[in-house]
């Protein structure tokens, strides 16, 4: 554990004086730029937040000994080659204790292995069973995937809103092709024939005429999961002005209020959306309201969840008495149960699914968008939406 402040070319973050603590640091790999932009800085925001909390307060007191916490982050660009190179220096220069990332089934497939291999807990928001895989002990998930969520609040889909016949496009990757399989599968588990399907690459914003061949097979549904905000929010624009009036539903991962900007209130209005927790809790507002204060703009629902994980991490270290040793850290994370945390109380699941216990879970619901708000219509649970 390096005891002396890096100076650091990515990001680097160190809050408050200390005079004899010793200096942890902590690593962000996530896309800060491009279409993931608005998960990866909500990432990012959450990890300098509950770092400020910690240095603010003194520091990390762990085994007798004080740290003072340090941020490396780096830009994956959502790109698995950017993510592993971001990886290795994390590891291998920064000595990070622990890597907050990567966002993606893509980049995890990619730099799991590594951080394994290395012991490096991670907090990753790739929806690829990868994440849970029993070979790698050290990776935990800070949002639900659509492997979970998605069939209860698809079974709602269909049975409240009458989708017989879904259309969606995915990103033509390892993400991608995960989330295409989900998506396809609760559908058709729920009733609904989901076979328009296409792909597009990364960075594409003309969709035109791949929406039109999935148009023109006869859907009445449009299914956003899968593809990054801003990407969204051009395919709700660009699904308006082709005349679809179908039904545009967003299964998951948190993108409304990018949607919102990019595809404007008319196109957006009445747009069904994912809504990771209950906003109603005066523990959210108050966080949202912080991290607004110090970043702008609006907050994208992923920053709780990761905020919430990441303060399970450091509540291991002070349980274990070690910063270093990851198997003691682990186990100890493991004995958390309802964790308190802006979005409502945390806990582990996944043992029936993936035969671990490091899926981070809190209640979800779905939303309306109404005059530019998403509104409650359903609250869900492991089980149903209703």
């Amino acid at each position: 554990m390096k005891t002396s402040l890096l100076t650091l070319s990515a990001s680097a973050i160190a809050l408050g004086t200390f005079a004899s603590a010793e200096t942890m640091t902590v690593g962000l790999v996530a896309p800060l730029s491009g279409g993931g932009a608005a998960w990866g800085n909500a990432m990012k925001g959450a990890l300098e937040l509950a770092v400020e909390d910690i240095n603010g307060a003194g520091g990390l007191e762990v085994g007798g000994t004080t740290y003072e916490i340090s941020i490396a982050a780096y830009d994956s660009h959502y790109n698995p080659n950017d993510a592993v190179t971001a990886v290795n220096r994390l590891i291998y220069e920064d000595e990070a204790a622990f890597i907050v990332g990567p966002l993606g089934s893509a980049p995890l497939a990619a730099l799991v292995p590594v951080t394994t291999e290395n012991k490096k807990i991670t907090v990753t928001g790739g929806f690829t069973p990868i994440a849970m895989a029993e070979e790698h002990p050290y990776s935990f998930r800070a949002v639900l995937p659509t492997q979970i969520y998605g069939n209860p609040q698809i079974a709602y889909v269909v049975e409240k809103l009458g989708a017989k016949k879904v259309g969606s496009l995915f990103p033509n990757d390892e993400t991608g092709q995960t989330m295409a399989n989900d998506i396809s599968t609760g559908y058709e588990a729920a009733g609904a024939d989901a076979s328009a399907v296409d792909y597009y690459e990364r960075g594409r914003v003309d969709f035109v005429p791949l929406l039109t061949r999935v148009i023109a097979q006869g859907i009445d549904t449009f299914e956003l999961d899968g593809s990054p905000p801003q990407t969204a929010g051009l395919l709700v624009r660009q699904l308006r002005d082709l005349g679809f009036e179908g039904n545009i539903v967003r299964t998951g991962g948190d993108a409304t209020n990018d949607i919102l900007a990019v595809a404007g209130p008319e196109a957006s209005e009445g747009l069904y959306v994912h809504m990771e927790y209950d906003g109603s809790l005066d523990s959210l507002a108050a966080y949202e309201t912080r991290y607004i204060d110090a970043y702008g703009g609006t907050m994208n629902a992923f920053s709780p969840l990761f905020y919430t994980t990441i303060n399970m991490i450091f509540e291991g270290m002070k349980a274990a008495g070690t910063v270093e040793d990851s198997d003691a850290i682990v186990a100890e994370m493991a004995k958390l149960t309802d964790f308190e945390g802006p979005a409502g109380n945390a806990n582990w699941m996944g043992q029936e699914v993936w035969g671990v216990m490091r899926q981070q879970y809190i209640p979800y619901a779905i939303g309306q968008v109404t005059d530019g708000t998403p509104t409650v219509i359903a609250t869900c649970d492991l089980e149903k939406c209703e």
